[in-house]
């Protein structure tokens, strides 16, 4: 038996992103970026796990590692060919943007990829406008009056509370 019960990896697995994005000119378009080579992959790995150990305070880190030109460029590994022409037709922030969503297709899976691109997130800005009104609660919005009556006060008085009886097994 020789494949057993796999299924060929080109079956489930993605070789690629394709994400629209508006450039500089107002003109949306489609960047596909191919999966990494695997050096390239190893490389964004270990990039992305020493900066995740930094982040959390944790063990200290081999910065010789980071010395090396190609790990200092992490958004050109995770780009790969599409580094150049996204670079030159789209601004910083949906350039970031890119290279993150990917970089996190490349560490963790579509799915987280897809979450991070949804959420429309740039590390260190604020959300956007629309993000804020979605998070808004709409009684606040309207600006209308709310029909649900206020409590009286009880300062000073207070309402007997019915006493609760022990029930007998």
């Amino acid at each position: 038996m020789a494949g057993g019960n796999f299924e060929a990896l080109g079956d489930f697995l993605d070789d690629y992103l394709e994400l629209p994005v508006t450039g500089k000119d107002g003109v949306e378009r489609v960047y596909r970026i191919e999966d990494p080579s695997a050096e390239d992959g190893l490389k964004v790995e270990r990039v992305t796990s020493m900066a995740a150990r930094l982040a959390m305070g944790g063990a200290a880190v081999d910065t010789t590692a980071l010395d090396d030109e190609e790990e200092l460029d992490l958004y050109r590994m995770c780009l790969g060919e599409t580094h150049d022409r996204l670079k030159a037709e789209v601004g910083w922030s949906r350039f970031k943007h890119v290279a993150l969503t990917t970089m996190f297709w490349i560490t963790a899976d579509r799915e987280t990829a897809e979450a991070y691109w949804a959420s429309g997130a740039t590390p260190g800005k604020a959300p956007n406008r629309a993000a804020r009104r979605q998070r808004t609660p709409a009684s606040s919005a309207s600006g209308a009056a709310s029909t649900t009556r206020k409590r009286a006060s009880t300062s000073g008085t207070r309402a007997a509370a019915p006493r609760k009886t022990a029930r007998k097994a």
